[in-house]
């Protein structure tokens, strides 16, 4: 059995040697905040950066949609150019002096014979230029 130690004084207790703990100190060193000043010089400068970076974008979106325009002209002027040549090749077709004399066969007209013929250097014919009247 284990011998009973806090009330009997047979056996001596043998004191607890604590172990000196020396406290230390720490030192906190406490920053300066920063001034005013410099806050809003910061905000300034951010600011003004944001603007910038917005301005150029904004210039790119332009150039953007002005280059898309542009594009599209461009094929609206080819198209157009296609059509134009469409209708020049009409315009010499119609007026060719063989279909032209056909035609007025077609509708009952005869060269007229009596008239002093008159020729139309403009008009590019050759020289030459047909009166018809009709029967």
């Amino acid at each position: 059995m284990s011998a009973y130690i806090n009330g009997n004084l047979a056996i001596e207790q043998k004191p607890v040697k604590k172990a000196k703990v020396q406290e230390q100190k720490k030192v906190v060193v406490k920053r300066k905040s920063i001034p005013v000043q410099e806050k809003l010089l910061y905000l300034f400068t951010v600011i003004v950066c944001v603007l910038v970076a917005g301005v150029i974008i904004w210039r790119y979106a332009q150039i953007y949609e002005m280059n898309t325009r542009m594009q599209k002209i461009e094929s609206q002027i080819k198209a157009l150019q296609i059509e134009n040549n469409k209708l020049k090749l009409e315009i010499t077709k119609y007026q060719d002096p063989k279909r032209l004399l056909d035609q007025a066969k077609q509708l009952g007209l005869v060269p007229n014979d009596d008239l002093n013929q008159v020729t139309d250097k403009k008009a590019g014919t050759g020289g030459e230029s047909i009166a018809m009247k009709k029967e």
